[in-house]
């Protein structure tokens, strides 16, 4: 025991070194930023531009949707009764949350499309970089997914559905939430391979909302030990 505890901290640093080295091998391509620099950012970004509020307003509706309808099929077993099961209705809402998120990508790649790439950030290296973040980041999603199934996913605890034992292996033993972050640096390496400040700034919404997320989600799984769930 006291081998494999030892492994799986080793495991934990190696990655956590793999990804800080990854990050600043993105951000050392950025000059020091004056004001100058600072400006044509913001000419390059449009807040007010309606494909950007909507690309906002569909990263904060998503995890605010699955908590929402999470919570109260908690309390009320509202779904499970309208879909005749607990796995049926899970596996619906499952579908439902799979559909949101791929209007989020969609949404945020029309953003994307719809303003300016950045100089700073077009040139090869840093296209490179992306590649390796989305790579990174896939391995983080699919990973936990494959570890997970889909109820562990998608808030099978809420619907009664419990794991038989909290997951430990990779990736949960290299950070927590490897899912959220994983998704996260998905969208950071689409907005670097696409030289696009505007992606940066919704990667960043990503993140947050995330947050707010597991603020939430957090107490709940503690109580439904062994289980734990996440979402991308």
């Amino acid at each position: 025991d006291a081998e494999n505890t030892a492994l799986d901290n080793r495991n934990k640093l190696y990655f956590k070194v793999a990804y800080t080295l990854l990050l600043c091998f993105v951000v050392s391509f950025c000059p020091q930023m004056d004001m100058s620099v600072l400006a044509e950012l913001w000419r390059l970004i449009d807040l007010s531009e309606p494909r950007f509020c909507v690309a906002v307003i569909a990263i904060i509706f998503n995890p605010f949707f699955w908590n929402v309808v999470a919570r109260w099929e908690h309390r009320t077993r509202g779904l499970t009764r309208l879909f005749g099961g607990p796995y049926v209705a899970c596996y619906a809402l499952a579908g439902l949350i799979l559909l949101l998120n791929v209007y989020r990508s969609h949404s945020i790649t029309v953003a994307m499309k719809a303003h300016p790439r950045w100089e700073l950030l077009d040139n090869a290296r840093v296209y490179y970089a992306g590649a390796a973040l989305m790579a990174l980041g896939s391995v983080f999603v699919i990973s936990s997914f494959m570890a997970l199934g889909v109820t562990g996913t998608f808030l099978g605890d809420y619907f009664g559905i419990l794991m038989d034992q909290k997951v430990t292996g990779f990736p949960f033993n290299v950070m927590e939430n490897p899912m959220y972050w994983g998704s996260t640096a998905n969208y950071l390496g689409l907005a670097l391979m696409n030289a696009s400040p505007v992606g940066v700034i919704l990667t960043a919404v990503v993140s947050l909302s995330y947050k707010v997320a597991i603020a939430y989600e957090g107490p709940h799984l503690n109580d439904q030990e062994p289980c734990k769930n996440y979402i991308s």
